[in-house]
This record gives C-alpha cells, structure tokens and sequence, in this order.
C-alpha cells in the first residue's frame, strides 16, 4: 500500500550515524557529526545553545533537508529503517509529525478546525474520524469550540502554537518530532502539554526540543545535549545526567531544570538528596525531612540562587518620577480588530520595569502595543512618546538582507539619548552575532534572530519606553542571562520596560511591578511579590506561580 514501511527497529526508530549538515556557501557545518539514536516509544530531550543546529537535525528525519532546503548531508539518516532523504516531508507525513518552532511554519492561516484537519485530509481519511480527530486533539490541548470558526491569523501567538500543537497531534503519527512547543504558552498551557506528553500512546516514538524544561523531566526518558561544536557532548537518562555533567552543561549555556541547580547547590554542603531530583517537589520534600543543623547548610548552601531569583534593586516609587506614557480610560483593540481591553488606567515611569502577565488571547501583546503607539485606540487617552517593540515574531522586525544591515539601518535613526557612537562591529560582538554579520536574518536560527531583533531595537538608543514581547523565546541558558542583564541595565539607564512574558521566574526575578491581563480587562496592577503570592488571582487568569516559590515557601518555614 501506498505510505507501506517496514516495522521500525525497537532499537532505532531514527538513528544518525556520523550526520553532519551544511548548507550552502557556509564554510562550516550547520550541526554535527551527530551519532544517535531514537528508541520505539521513547520520549528524547534534545538539549544544546541556540544556534548548535538542533532544529536542522530534526529537519533531516522527514526529508526537508536535502529535499526542500538546500544542504549536503553527511554520514546517514535513517527513519523507520529507510533512508529519511529517500521521501520528501509529503511521503514521510504518513508516520512522522512535525511541530516547527514557529506556529506559522505549520499553519496556513485557515479557519482553526481547518488548520487541525490539513493534515488528515491530505491522507485521505474518512470524514467521520477526521471529526473525531479534531475534537479530540483540540479538547486535549484546550482549545475551545468556539475557536473552530476562526482564522489562525486573527489569534495570538501563544493562541497560534496551541493550534499548531493540535495539528501536529491529531496526526497520531509513529514518530512526533516537536520543536520548543511551549515556548509562546501560559503556564497552565505549557503544565497541560507536559501531561500530554506524559501520557504515552502505544508506538510512538518522540523527540523533543525545548528550554523549558520544568515540569517536563519526569515525561522524558533520556536526554542528549549538542555542544558549541554541534556534537553530543552528554546523553543520558535526565535526573542522573544533570548531576553527573552540571558543570559541562552550564558552560556551555545550556539550560538545565530548577531541581538540577537546586541539587548542585546542595552538593556544596553535604546536603543534597541521596538521588539526583527530577522535580523541585523532590526537593523539598529532602529539604523539609533534614534536621536542624542541616536545614541551616541547606539555606547556606541555596541563598545565592534565591538572591539571584529575586529582583536586586527595590521598587522605584512612582511619585515623583516622570511618566513615560499613560493609558487613561483606554479601550485597546489589534489592528482592524475588536476591543480585547476596557477602560484600561495604566502608567510607566521612567526607569521602571513593569511586567505584563496573562493566558494566551488575553490582549498582552495589544496592551503592549497600545502602550508603544503602534496601535490607535478605540476609546481613551494615550500620552507620551512612542515606544519601541520587539515582536513576538522577530522575522516582523527585519528590513535588509544581511545582520550587519540590520544594525546599521538602527543606527542611521540614532536618537537623541545615545551618549556614545556605536559601530555595527561593536552592536554584533556584544549581541554575539559577530560571526553572522554577513548572513540573511532569516539564516539565523531563532535564537539568534531574537538577538538580533533586540540589538536593532537597542543598538540606536531611540526609544524612551521598550516593550518586550516574549523576548526570551527561543534563547538558551547563558543568552537569556545576558539579555536578563542587558535589559535591567536599560532600565537603570532611563528606559520604561514593559515585558511581556509567560515565564513567572523570569518576571519574579526582573520586574519590581505587574499587571495581570483577562477577562477584557487589568485584573490586577500590583507589586510583583504580591501578584506572585495571590493564587486565587493567578488561577483566574490562567496563570501559575513560579517554578522557584516552593523553595521560597520553605526558606519562609525554616526561618519561622
């Protein structure tokens, strides 16, 4: 029958022997050599820096590359015990899914059952279990009915990703390659994808690329991490992998889970659990069953990773200080689109860093935009300059054909706050993009072009307000560290930050006030501290609290 494959090896659904990729007129390889193996129903994290080539190797198992995108494949890929570049992505369809890490990658911009459907009808499926597919896949990723009938291109990003997730799924292929799935999604969206995957379907086989990795171990059963040199520096099974090689993976940017950090604290007492943790539950749970004396080793051993987990600069008052923009009795719509907020008070005063908290569709990204000037409101008043935005997408910020003219075009509408000139040598070196500056943008790998995004935004010095939407997607361990830093050092020289994030630690850690956006409206508009400390609110709004609040929970306990 047509799509026929043999039964796929229980030792190697996929396997790369020796696989290398370059593409074209790139003096060196774009990943690799890489030799590894997918098991028959194994669930496999692929970890390594933004840009080591970990999207590129999973482009190799359905035939895009060499077939569609231009590349020489060195050594060999294999799926299902063919060659992967002896069908294009259309033959291999039929048995492996692939979710991109950009929604827009797998949608059309269809209606939303449509968009979940695509993939079904093209294989000739019987309408009745199409239907069924559908709803299913978009109840086990939680989209409401009342979505069907709209077009992807009307929803948010996280609202797109969701769609995209249901797409791939309803697939039920043998093999799911699934790129950063949770990186535009609310907490509560990103907790119920983690129990999707949790939950095992008999055969399948998965390969999972993602930095956010609390909450997703305890599905996964064994990890390999690409190093700077494109190669597997370490693989393992996850708990015992991350206490074996911390120190390899932290410097080479990698991310690493909570609980990880938390154990190799811990180490440096005496004090960590018998066997290497998977959750931060596990933690704590070791934490609370210590005795006196190694309860103080223990807040000894982790108050370095508590100080760095909380903001280090008090919150700045805002009487006084002058108001960048205001939003007064504000109705904020997207471009040729409804009112998503009401009556909207809101004011950023220079120098502050506001965070701005919601579930996915519930107007952030319009907030922030209302806030910069990009979008005219329906109702209300907006004073103040105009702000600038890093996109969510940062493909919708590049204008040239290379890196360095990116940076040179920022540079030409320099404002009247930089203090010093700027080359586009020195604005790459610092972003780390040195080596790209010949490169089309969209030749970067998405980290990269998140970079890149924020240095032109940045790089001129123009904008008194910078809205930041998500600006942390995408971005291994030591990059979002730096930009983390880079960021409040923008704040401390002058700017209003507005961030726009799903990543509760990252807003615990950076932003001295939040708001919390849903149901039409700021549901909240309060310190961080005690945004984070209002479960009933955060519930309300879809969201969660940070990964790091059990510690603090237990470091409140212990002092008491």
């Amino acid at each position: 029958m047509p799509g026929a494959l043999p039964a796929p090896d229980p030792d190697g659904v996929a396997t790369w022997r020796g696989t290398t990729v370059r593409f074209p007129h790139q003096r060196r390889d774009a990943v690799g050599p890489v030799t590894l193996d997918l098991a028959a129903g194994e669930h496999l994290l692929l970890l390594g820096p933004s840009g080591v080539g970990k999207s590129t190797l999973l482009d190799t198992l359905t035939g895009l590359i060499p077939n569609v995108i231009p590349a020489t494949v060195g050594g060999s890929v294999t799926a299902l015990g063919i060659a992967a570049d002896s069908r294009t992505p259309a033959g291999w369809a039929q048995h492996i899914a692939r979710h991109f890490q950009d929604a827009d990658q797998t949608l059309c911009g269809m209606r939303v059952d449509d968009e979940v459907a695509f993939a079904l009808e093209n294989q000739g499926l019987p309408a009745e279990a199409i239907h069924q597919r559908v709803a299913t896949a978009m109840r086990d990723v939680g989209i409401d009915e009342a979505w069907r009938g709209r077009r992807t291109t009307t929803l948010s990003g996280g609202e797109r990703q969701l769609v995209a997730l249901a797409a791939t799924l309803a697939q039920a292929s043998r093999v799911l390659l699934v790129d950063e799935p949770t990186s535009h999604l609310a907490p509560l969206a990103a907790s119920r994808l983690h129990q999707l995957l949790m939950t095992r379907a008999p055969g399948r086989s998965v390969l999972i690329v993602d930095h956010r990795l609390d909450g997703l171990i305890a599905a996964i059963d064994r990890v390999a991490v690409l190093g700077p040199d494109g190669s597997i520096m370490a693989e393992g099974p996850p708990a015992a992998l991350f206490r074996t090689h911390a120190a390899r993976i932290d410097a080479a940017g990698v991310w690493r889970p909570l609980a990880s950090h938390l154990d190799t604290a811990l180490a440096t007492q005496g004090v960590a659990p018998p066997q290497p943790p998977v959750s931060v539950a596990d933690v704590v749970t070791h934490l609370k069953a210590l005795g006196d004396a190694e309860k103080a080793l223990a807040r000894q051993a982790l108050m370095p990773l508590v100080a760095a987990a909380l903001p280090r600069v008090p919150t700045p008052a805002l009487a006084g200080r002058e108001i960048v923009v205001r939003l007064s009795g504000a109705d904020c719509a997207p471009f040729l689109g409804p009112v998503v907020l009401r009556n909207v008070d809101l004011a950023v005063a220079r120098g502050e860093f506001l965070g701005i908290l919601g579930a996915n569709g519930a107007g952030k990204s319009t907030l922030g935009l209302s806030l910069a000037g990009l979008v005219r409101l329906k109702g209300g008043a907006r004073d103040g300059a105009p702000g600038g935005v890093a996109f969510q997408n940062p493909e919708n910020q590049f204008v040239t054909g290379s890196v360095r003219e990116e940076i040179e075009a920022a540079l030409a509408v320099r404002g009247t706050e930089a203090s010093q000139p700027e080359t586009a040598d020195t604005v790459l070196a610092g972003w780390g993009l040195g080596h790209a500056a010949s490169q089309h943008p969209f030749e970067l790998s998405h980290g990269q072009k998140r970079r890149l995004a924020l240095a032109t935004l940045t790089a001129g010095g123009r904008w008194p307000l910078l809205v930041l939407d998500e600006p942390m997607a995408g971005l291994d361990a030591a990059a979002t560290a730096a930009l983390a830093l880079r960021i409040e050092a923008l704040a401390a020289s002058g700017h209003a930050i507005a961030l726009i994030t799903h990543d509760m630690d990252l807003a615990l850690r950076l932003c001295r006030r939040c708001v919390v956006v849903g149901e039409g409206a700021i549901l909240a508009d309060a310190p961080t501290a005690e945004v984070m400390a209002d479960a009933a609110l955060l519930a309300r709004a879809g969201l969660a609290p940070p990964v790091f609040k059990p510690v603090l929970d237990w470091f409140g306990e212990a002092a008491a």
